[in-house]
């Protein structure tokens, strides 16, 4: 038997098994699945002539994921630290690989094909490799990330991963995803604060002066992709390119859900208005068809799994399963942060999907053995 907390009580003798935690994923997997069928049925029909055809290639990987999960909540989360190196290394030569065998979708080369049929995204996979590895380094210098020099080595440790990713695949969002991961792993893994205040500072004053190049951009002759991002986020009603559409028509439908939205299935804006609406832009549709009340309890969803998982790593049996719960968490925490920022165009737009609800196979599988991983890590309590 198992406390609120969290913690095995001494009469128990049984395998601690996070329910909570798995009804929250489950719960969210089938409810992505009915959003992804209501939002993607219209343009699915346009495209493909079958309204399910979105709701049937996700739903192979959710099941698939729901087994490696099931699978590698009983693999000892230590077996992860046995492959580290290995998980490095090869999510910096699957990224490699978009180079010479690499497809573009959309505009962007970000996927690998296997067989022509199956296709894998190798920046989700390095999300995993990074959580990994650094799980491992973190544990092994121990005392020694204290040294100044020590902790910038090994945050310097991403920064190929972080290049092959961006400079690659164009992957911002997935890029400061693993550089985020990495901070949040140092921070809870070393002492003092200085350090990341005043990375903190680094970076926001560096956001600023973006901004400010981008605010001036056409008297300073600067163009580039990035600065027309910023230009249409600033001002997306002022944007004659065409690349503010989707994040105003992702507003008005964000606007026109009121507090119980329209209704599941009665979306207006899905109708061919908000381009790739099952992909970054669900949330919105969420937003318009379940209003703000559904909005709140996605929102308090993802509140709560961020909350399981901090009670599992508050009881981990070490800091390298506490280190690899820690990791997961800020994966979803950040990314879902980032995708409502960027759907509310409270950032400017990065291309981010909403984890277990926005259409990608890929994606998909890697959370759920994320999931898995903690799931090993709570059998492991009080053993």
């Amino acid at each position: 038997m198992v406390s609120v907390r969290g913690k095995r009580t001494k009469e128990s003798s049984g395998v601690y098994i996070d329910y909570n935690l798995i009804f929250i994923v489950l719960f969210l997997l089938a409810f992505g699945l009915v959003m992804l069928y209501s939002v993607s049925s219209y343009e699915a029909n346009l495209d493909f002539g079958d309204s399910a055809y979105y709701f049937k290639h996700q739903l192979f990987p959710t099941l698939l994921g729901i087994g490696i999960m099931l699978l590698v909540a009983h693999i000892p989360y230590h077996f992860w630290n046995k492959v580290s190196v290995l998980a490095y290394l090869g999510s910096i030569f699957l990224l490699l690989m978009i180079i010479p065998f690499g497809k573009t979708v959309n505009g962007a080369k970000r996927w690998i094909y296997l067989f022509g049929v199956i296709s894998i995204q190798p920046a989700e996979v390095a999300k995993l490799g990074m959580i990994v590895f650094l799980a491992s380094v973190i544990v092994k210098m121990g005392p020694r990330l204290r040294i100044e020099r020590n902790f910038w080595m090994v945050l310097g440790l991403c920064v190929p991963v972080v290049l092959a990713v961006y400079g690659i695949t164009s992957n911002l969002s997935s890029a400061l995803i693993i550089i985020s991961i990495a901070l949040i792993m140092l921070f809870i893994a070393t002492p003092g604060y200085s350090r990341f205040l005043l990375l903190g500072l680094a970076v926001l004053a560096l956001a600023v002066l973006v901004v400010a190049l981008a605010i001036n951009a056409d008297s300073l002759g600067l163009g580039g992709y990035r600065f027309g991002r910023i230009q249409v986020w600033l001002d997306p009603d002022a944007d004659v390119s065409g690349k503010g559409y989707q994040t105003l028509q992702a507003l008005y439908a964000i606007g026109s859900g009121g507090m119980f939205g329209k209704g599941l299935g009665q979306s207006m804006q899905k109708l061919g208005f908000v381009p790739e609406a099952q992909n970054d832009m669900i949330f919105s549709i969420i937003c318009e068809e379940l209003g703000l009340f559904g909005a709140m309890a996605v929102i308090m969803l993802f509140i709560l799994l961020i909350w399981r998982m901090m009670v599992i790593a508050n009881n981990a049996p070490d800091l390298y399963g506490a280190l690899l719960v820690v990791g997961v968490m800020s994966h979803i925490a950040v990314q879902v942060i980032l995708n409502i920022c960027v759907v509310t165009n409270t950032i400017p737009n990065t291309g981010i999907t909403l984890p277990f609800i926005s259409y990608g196979g890929t994606a998909i599988l890697l959370l759920l053995t994320e999931i898995g991983i903690v799931l090993s890590v709570a059998r492991s309590i009080g053993k």
